[in-house]
C-alpha cells in the first residue's frame, strides 16, 4: 500500500497556508517532495472561491481572502477542521477526487455516531437537512490542493453574515450542535485514518514543516 504522511499544523492564517500549499504543489509536481495531507485550523476569515461574490464577503464585516479553489463563499475559523490534501491526480478525475473527500468525512462522521451523506448537485457533506462540511479544491499541474472544512465546534454565527456556498445560512451545522463533543486536533487522527481508507494510503504521522508553524 502507498504511504502518505499527514500532519496537524495547528492554527495558521489562511493566506499563509495557501502560500504553503502552492509551494508544496510545485515541489510535488516537480518530483521534489512527496504528497501530503495537512490538517489545521484558521483564524476567522471568509474565503471567496472562483464562483464567489467578493462584495458579499466584504459586507460580512469579517476578514476576506480571495482564493483559486472552486465554489463560492465560505467561512473558516477556530473550531473547524480544515484538510488540505496535496496529491498527484494521476487519473485527472477531479469529480472522483471530490467524491472521495466527501466519502472520507462521511466515514469519519459515522465513527462519531452521525449518519452523513450527500445532496444531489451540491458538493459537501450533510447530516439530514444540515450541511456539516464544505469542499472546494484547485488543481495545478495535476496536483490537487485546497480541500475540505468540517464544522466541529466553531462559532456558527459567522455563517449568518453571508450566504455560504449560496445557501441559506441556517442550513449550516456543526458536530457540537448535533450532539458530538470533540475538537479539531482531537479529531485529526481519525479523519486521517478515514482518508487513508478511501484514497488507498497507509497513513503515517509526519512532523509539521517549520514554515507551517
Amino acid at each position: 500500500m502507498r504511504a502518505l504522511s499527514w500532519s496537524w499544523l495547528g492554527r495558521i492564517p489562511y493566506d499563509a497556508a495557501r502560500n504553503l500549499q502552492r509551494a508544496r504543489v510545485d515541489a510535488v509536481a516537480a518530483g521534489q517532495a512527496e504528497p501530503v495531507l495537512w490538517l489545521l485550523e484558521h483564524p476567522d476569515v471568509v474565503t471567496v472561491g472562483r464562483g464567489g461574490d467578493r462584495a458579499e464577503a466584504v459586507a460580512s464585516g469579517l476578514p476576506v481572502s480571495e482564493t483559486e479553489r472552486g465554489g463560492g463563499l465560505t467561512w473558516h475559523g477556530p473550531g473547524q477542521l480544515v484538510g488540505y490534501p496535496i496529491l498527484r491526480l494521476d487519473d485527472h478525475d477531479v469529480h472522483r477526487h471530490l467524491r472521495n473527500l466527501e466519502e472520507t468525512l462521511i466515514r469519519f462522521l459515522a465513527t462519531s455516531g452521525l449518519e452523513a451523506g450527500r445532496r444531489g448537485g451540491l458538493t459537501g457533506v450533510w447530516v439530514g437537512e444540515k450541511k456539516i462540511a464544505s469542499i472546494g479544491v484547485a488543481v495545478r499541474r495535476w496536483v490537487t490542493y485546497h480541500g475540505f472544512a468540517l464544522n466541529i465546534a466553531p462559532d456558527m454565527r459567522a455563517f449568518r453574515r453571508f450566504h455560504p456556498c449560496g445557501l441559506d445560512p441556517e442550513v449550516m451545522a456543526s458536530m457540537e450542535e448535533l450532539g458530538v463533543k470533540t475538537d479539531p486536533e482531537g479529531a485529526a487522527a481519525a479523519v486521517a485514518a478515514a482518508f487513508g481508507e478511501v484514497f488507498g494510503f497507509g497513513m503515517r504521522t509526519g512532523v509539521p514543516e517549520e514554515a507551517a508553524r
